[in-house]
C-alpha cells in the first residue's frame, strides 16, 4: 500500500469519451427544464413519486475521465466516482476551497467606471484589456480541488456502474461478485465507501499537484494550465496501517486537510473520508479525522440509512409525471444535482459546484461565481420545485457579501446603493474577465429577483421586511443614480450598456443606447421595488420607484415588433445567451 501523496494527480488516463455520459460538464447552469415544467405535484391529494431505477444512471462501460463520473454531494463536500476498479477513482472537492489572492489592479486609481468609459470612447482597447481582463488569465484567485482517492481492487474486471437517485448512492460491480457502494452523507461532512470482496484492496490518497514543475501554463479561461502555477508548498503527509492523510497550505494562511480511514467490518471493507478547512478551525486535520472516526464507528449501513432518510424527505417535496419519459428522467436527474449541490450553510453553487475538475489543472473559468446567468439559473429549481431551503444558501451568500459589493459599488462606480461584481470569488470580490459583463450595471438587479421570488413563494413577511425589500431597495438606489443622465428624448439612459455576451469582448459589445437586457432588468427592478414597498406600507418609497420606472425608455423593438438587442440592432445570429429576451423570461414583463 502506498503512502499518502506518493503520487501526484496527473491528467492521464484520457481514453475514449462517451458523449452521452457528460452529466457533470453541463453543470454551469442547471437546465431551464426545472423551471419550465408546470406539473410539480405536492400535497396530500397526489403523493409525490420517488425516483425509480429508470430515472438514474447506469453504464456498462467505465468512466475514464472526471466529467463522466457519477456525482455525489451534500452542498459543502462532493465526490466523483469513476474508473474501472484498477483503480476506482473518487475525486474529492469541498465548496470553500479557494485561493483568494486579491487583484491588485482593482485597487488602482484608474479602476473607475468613468475612466473605463473614457478609455472606451477614446479607443484605448489595449488599456481596457490590461486593466480588466488580463488579471483573469492569471492562476489566482481561483477555486481549488481537494485531491483524489484511488482504490485498486485485486483481480477486478469491470461489470457496470450506476447511480440511484432515491438514496444518492453510487455503485460499481465487478465480474467476480465484488460490489462497491459510495455516498457523500447528506447530513454530515463525510463520505463513505463499502466494498464487498474476497480480494485485497490497496488504498491511496493523492494530493493535488500544487507544488513542483509547471509544464502547462495558463493560456485562457478554459485552458487554465497546471495547478502547480499556484506555487504552494508540498502537502504535509501522514499515514498508518488504516489511514492516509495530508494537510495543505494555501494562500494567505488558508489550510485544508483530507483524512481517509478504513477498517474491515463484517464481510465488507469500509472507508470514510472528510475534508476540513481552516474556515472551520485552526486544526483542519484534527477536525477531518474526528468525522472519519465517528463515521467508521457507526458503520456504512447505519450512515447509509440516515443518508437515505434525508433524501427520502427531499424527494417528497415535489415530483412530476410526464408522458415523455426522457423529459421526466431529466427532471429527476437535475433535481438530484440540485439536492447534491445546494444547501443552506454551505457556499452557493459555483460553475462546477462541488465537482471541481480533477485533471491536475486549474478549473475552467476558475470555478468561480458567474452572475450573468449561471448562478441565477442554478437556483431556479428551488421555487416551483418546493426546495426553498436549498435556495436560501444562495440568498445568504448574497446577503452576507453585500457589504463587500456596496464598497465595490462606491469605489468603482462612485455611486450610492448596491451593485454586484458579475464574476466573483468566495467572498464576493470582483475577479475580472470580459469587461462589458464583469462590470455590468444590472447584475444586482437580476440577483434581486431571487429575493423577490423567495418572498413570492414563501409569503414570509419577516423575509420581505428584513431581506427582500432592503436588497431590492439598495439595488434600485444604485440604478436610479446610474441612469440619472437623460438622453436626447428626455428619458433616462445608460452611460454604457451591454447584453451578455453579444459581440464577446470586442468594443462593439458596448452600446451607447440601453440594451434590452439592461432595460428589462431596470424596469423589472423598479416595478418590483415599488410593489414590495407598497406591500410593506411605504407609500413614499413606492411612489419613488414608480416615478423612476416612468422615466425609463421603453424596450427597443424592431419594425415587426421583435425584441432587439439594442435600438436599431437586431440579434445578428443565434447565440448562447438570449439576454435580449429577458423581458419575456425570466422577468415576465411581456406576455406571449
Amino acid at each position: 500500500m502506498r503512502l499518502a501523496g506518493d503520487s501526484k494527480i496527473s491528467p492521464g488516463t484520457r481514453r475514449t469519451r462517451h458523449p452521452a455520459r457528460r452529466f457533470i460538464s453541463a453543470l454551469a447552469a442547471l437546465p431551464l427544464l426545472l423551471l419550465l415544467l408546470p406539473a410539480v405535484v405536492t400535497g396530500r391529494a397526489i403523493p409525490a413519486r420517488m425516483p425509480g431505477e429508470r430515472h438514474g444512471l447506469r453504464f456498462a462501460t467505465p468512466a475514464n475521465v472526471w466529467d463522466e463520473a457519477l456525482p455525489l454531494g451534500n452542498g459543502i463536500m462532493g465526490a466523483l466516482v469513476w474508473g474501472d476498479g484498477r483503480p476506482v477513482r473518487i475525486s474529492l472537492d469541498r465548496a470553500d476551497l479557494w485561493d483568494l489572492q486579491p487583484v491588485p489592479e482593482f485597487s488602482s486609481p484608474e479602476y473607475r467606471f468613468r475612466i473605463m468609459r473614457e478609455w472606451h470612447l477614446q479607443g484605448r482597447t489595449a488599456d481596457l484589456i490590461r486593466l480588466y481582463e488580463a488579471p483573469y488569465r492569471r492562476p489566482a484567485p481561483t477555486k481549488i480541488p481537494a485531491g483524489r482517492i484511488e482504490l485498486t481492487l485485486a483481480g477486478a474486471e469491470f461489470l457496470d456502474t450506476s447511480l440511484t437517485l432515491a438514496d444518492a448512492t453510487a455503485f460499481m460491480r465487478f465480474k467476480d461478485g465484488t460490489q462497491l457502494r459510495a455516498i457523500v452523507h447528506a447530513g454530515s461532512t463525510v463520505g463513505m465507501v463499502s466494498v464487498r470482496t474476497r480480494n485485497p484492496i490497496a488504498a491511496e490518497l493523492l494530493a493535488p499537484p500544487f507544488a513542483g514543475r509547471v509544464d502547462d501554463p495558463a493560456r485562457g479561461s478554459i485552458d487554465t494550465g497546471d495547478l502547480a502555477q499556484l506555487g504552494y508548498p508540498p502537502p504535509e503527509r501522514s499515514a498508518g496501517p488504516s489511514f492516509r492523510a495530508f494537510a495543505q497550505q494555501g494562500y494567505g494562511g488558508f489550510r485544508f486537510a483530507v483524512y481517509l480511514g478504513w477498517r474491515q467490518r463484517d464481510r465488507s471493507w469500509q472507508a470514510a473520508w472528510s475534508i476540513a478547512s481552516s474556515f472551520e478551525g485552526s486544526e483542519p486535520l484534527k477536525i477531518a479525522r474526528g468525522r472519519v472516526e465517528a463515521a467508521l464507528a457507526a458503520g456504512f449501513d447505519a450512515m447509509a440509512r440516515s443518508h437515505a432518510r434525508w433524501w427520502r424527505d427531499y424527494w417528497r417535496k415535489s415530483s412530476v409525471r410526464l408522458p415523455n419519459p426522457i423529459l421526466e428522467r431529466q427532471w429527476f436527474l437535475e433535481t438530484y444535482k440540485f439536492g447534491s449541490a445546494a444547501r443552506r450553510g454551505a457556499p452557493p453553487i459555483s460553475l462546477q459546484a462541488v465537482w471541481t475538475a480533477d485533471n491536475g489543472k486549474l478549473p475552467p473559468w476558475k470555478g468561480d461565481y458567474h452572475h450573468d446567468l449561471n448562478t441565477q439559473l442554478s437556483y431556479w429549481p428551488c421555487y416551483a420545485g418546493n426546495h426553498l431551503e436549498g435556495g436560501l444558501g444562495y440568498l445568504d451568500y448574497l446577503w452576507n457579501t453585500r457589504e463587500a459589493a456596496s464598497a465595490w459599488t462606491k469605489r468603482f462606480f462612485e455611486l450610492p446603493g448596491l451593485n454586484v461584481p458579475m464574476t466573483a470569488d468566495l467572498n464576493g470580490n470582483q475577479i475580472g474577465g470580459w469587461r462589458q459583463y464583469t462590470h455590468s450595471a444590472t447584475t444586482a438587479a437580476w440577483l434581486a429577483q431571487h429575493f423577490y421570488l423567495h418572498w413570492k413563494y414563501s409569503a414570509d413577511r419577516a423575509f420581505l421586511k428584513e431581506r427582500a425589500y432592503p436588497y431590492l431597495k439598495d439595488a434600485a438606489v444604485f440604478l436610479e443614480a446610474f441612469t440619472a443622465a437623460r438622453g436626447p428624448d428626455g428619458v433616462r439612459t445608460f452611460p454604457l450598456s451591454a447584453s451578455p455576451e453579444i459581440n464577446d469582448n470586442r468594443p462593439e459589445a458596448w452600446f451607447l443606447t440601453p440594451t434590452n437586457y439592461d432595460l428589462a432588468l431596470s424596469r423589472w427592478l423598479f416595478a418590483a421595488a415599488a410593489e414590495l414597498a407598497g406591500e410593506l406600507g411605504l407609500p413614499d418609497d413606492s411612489q419613488r420607484w414608480q416615478r423612476v420606472l416612468s422615466e425609463l425608455p421603453p424596450l427597443a423593438l424592431g419594425e415587426d415588433g421583435r425584441l432587439l438587442v439594442a435600438q436599431a440592432y437586431p440579434l445578428p445570429a443565434s447565440h448562447r445567451h438570449f439576454s435580449h429576451l429577458m423581458a419575456i423570461h425570466p422577468l415576465g414583463l411581456l406576455d406571449l
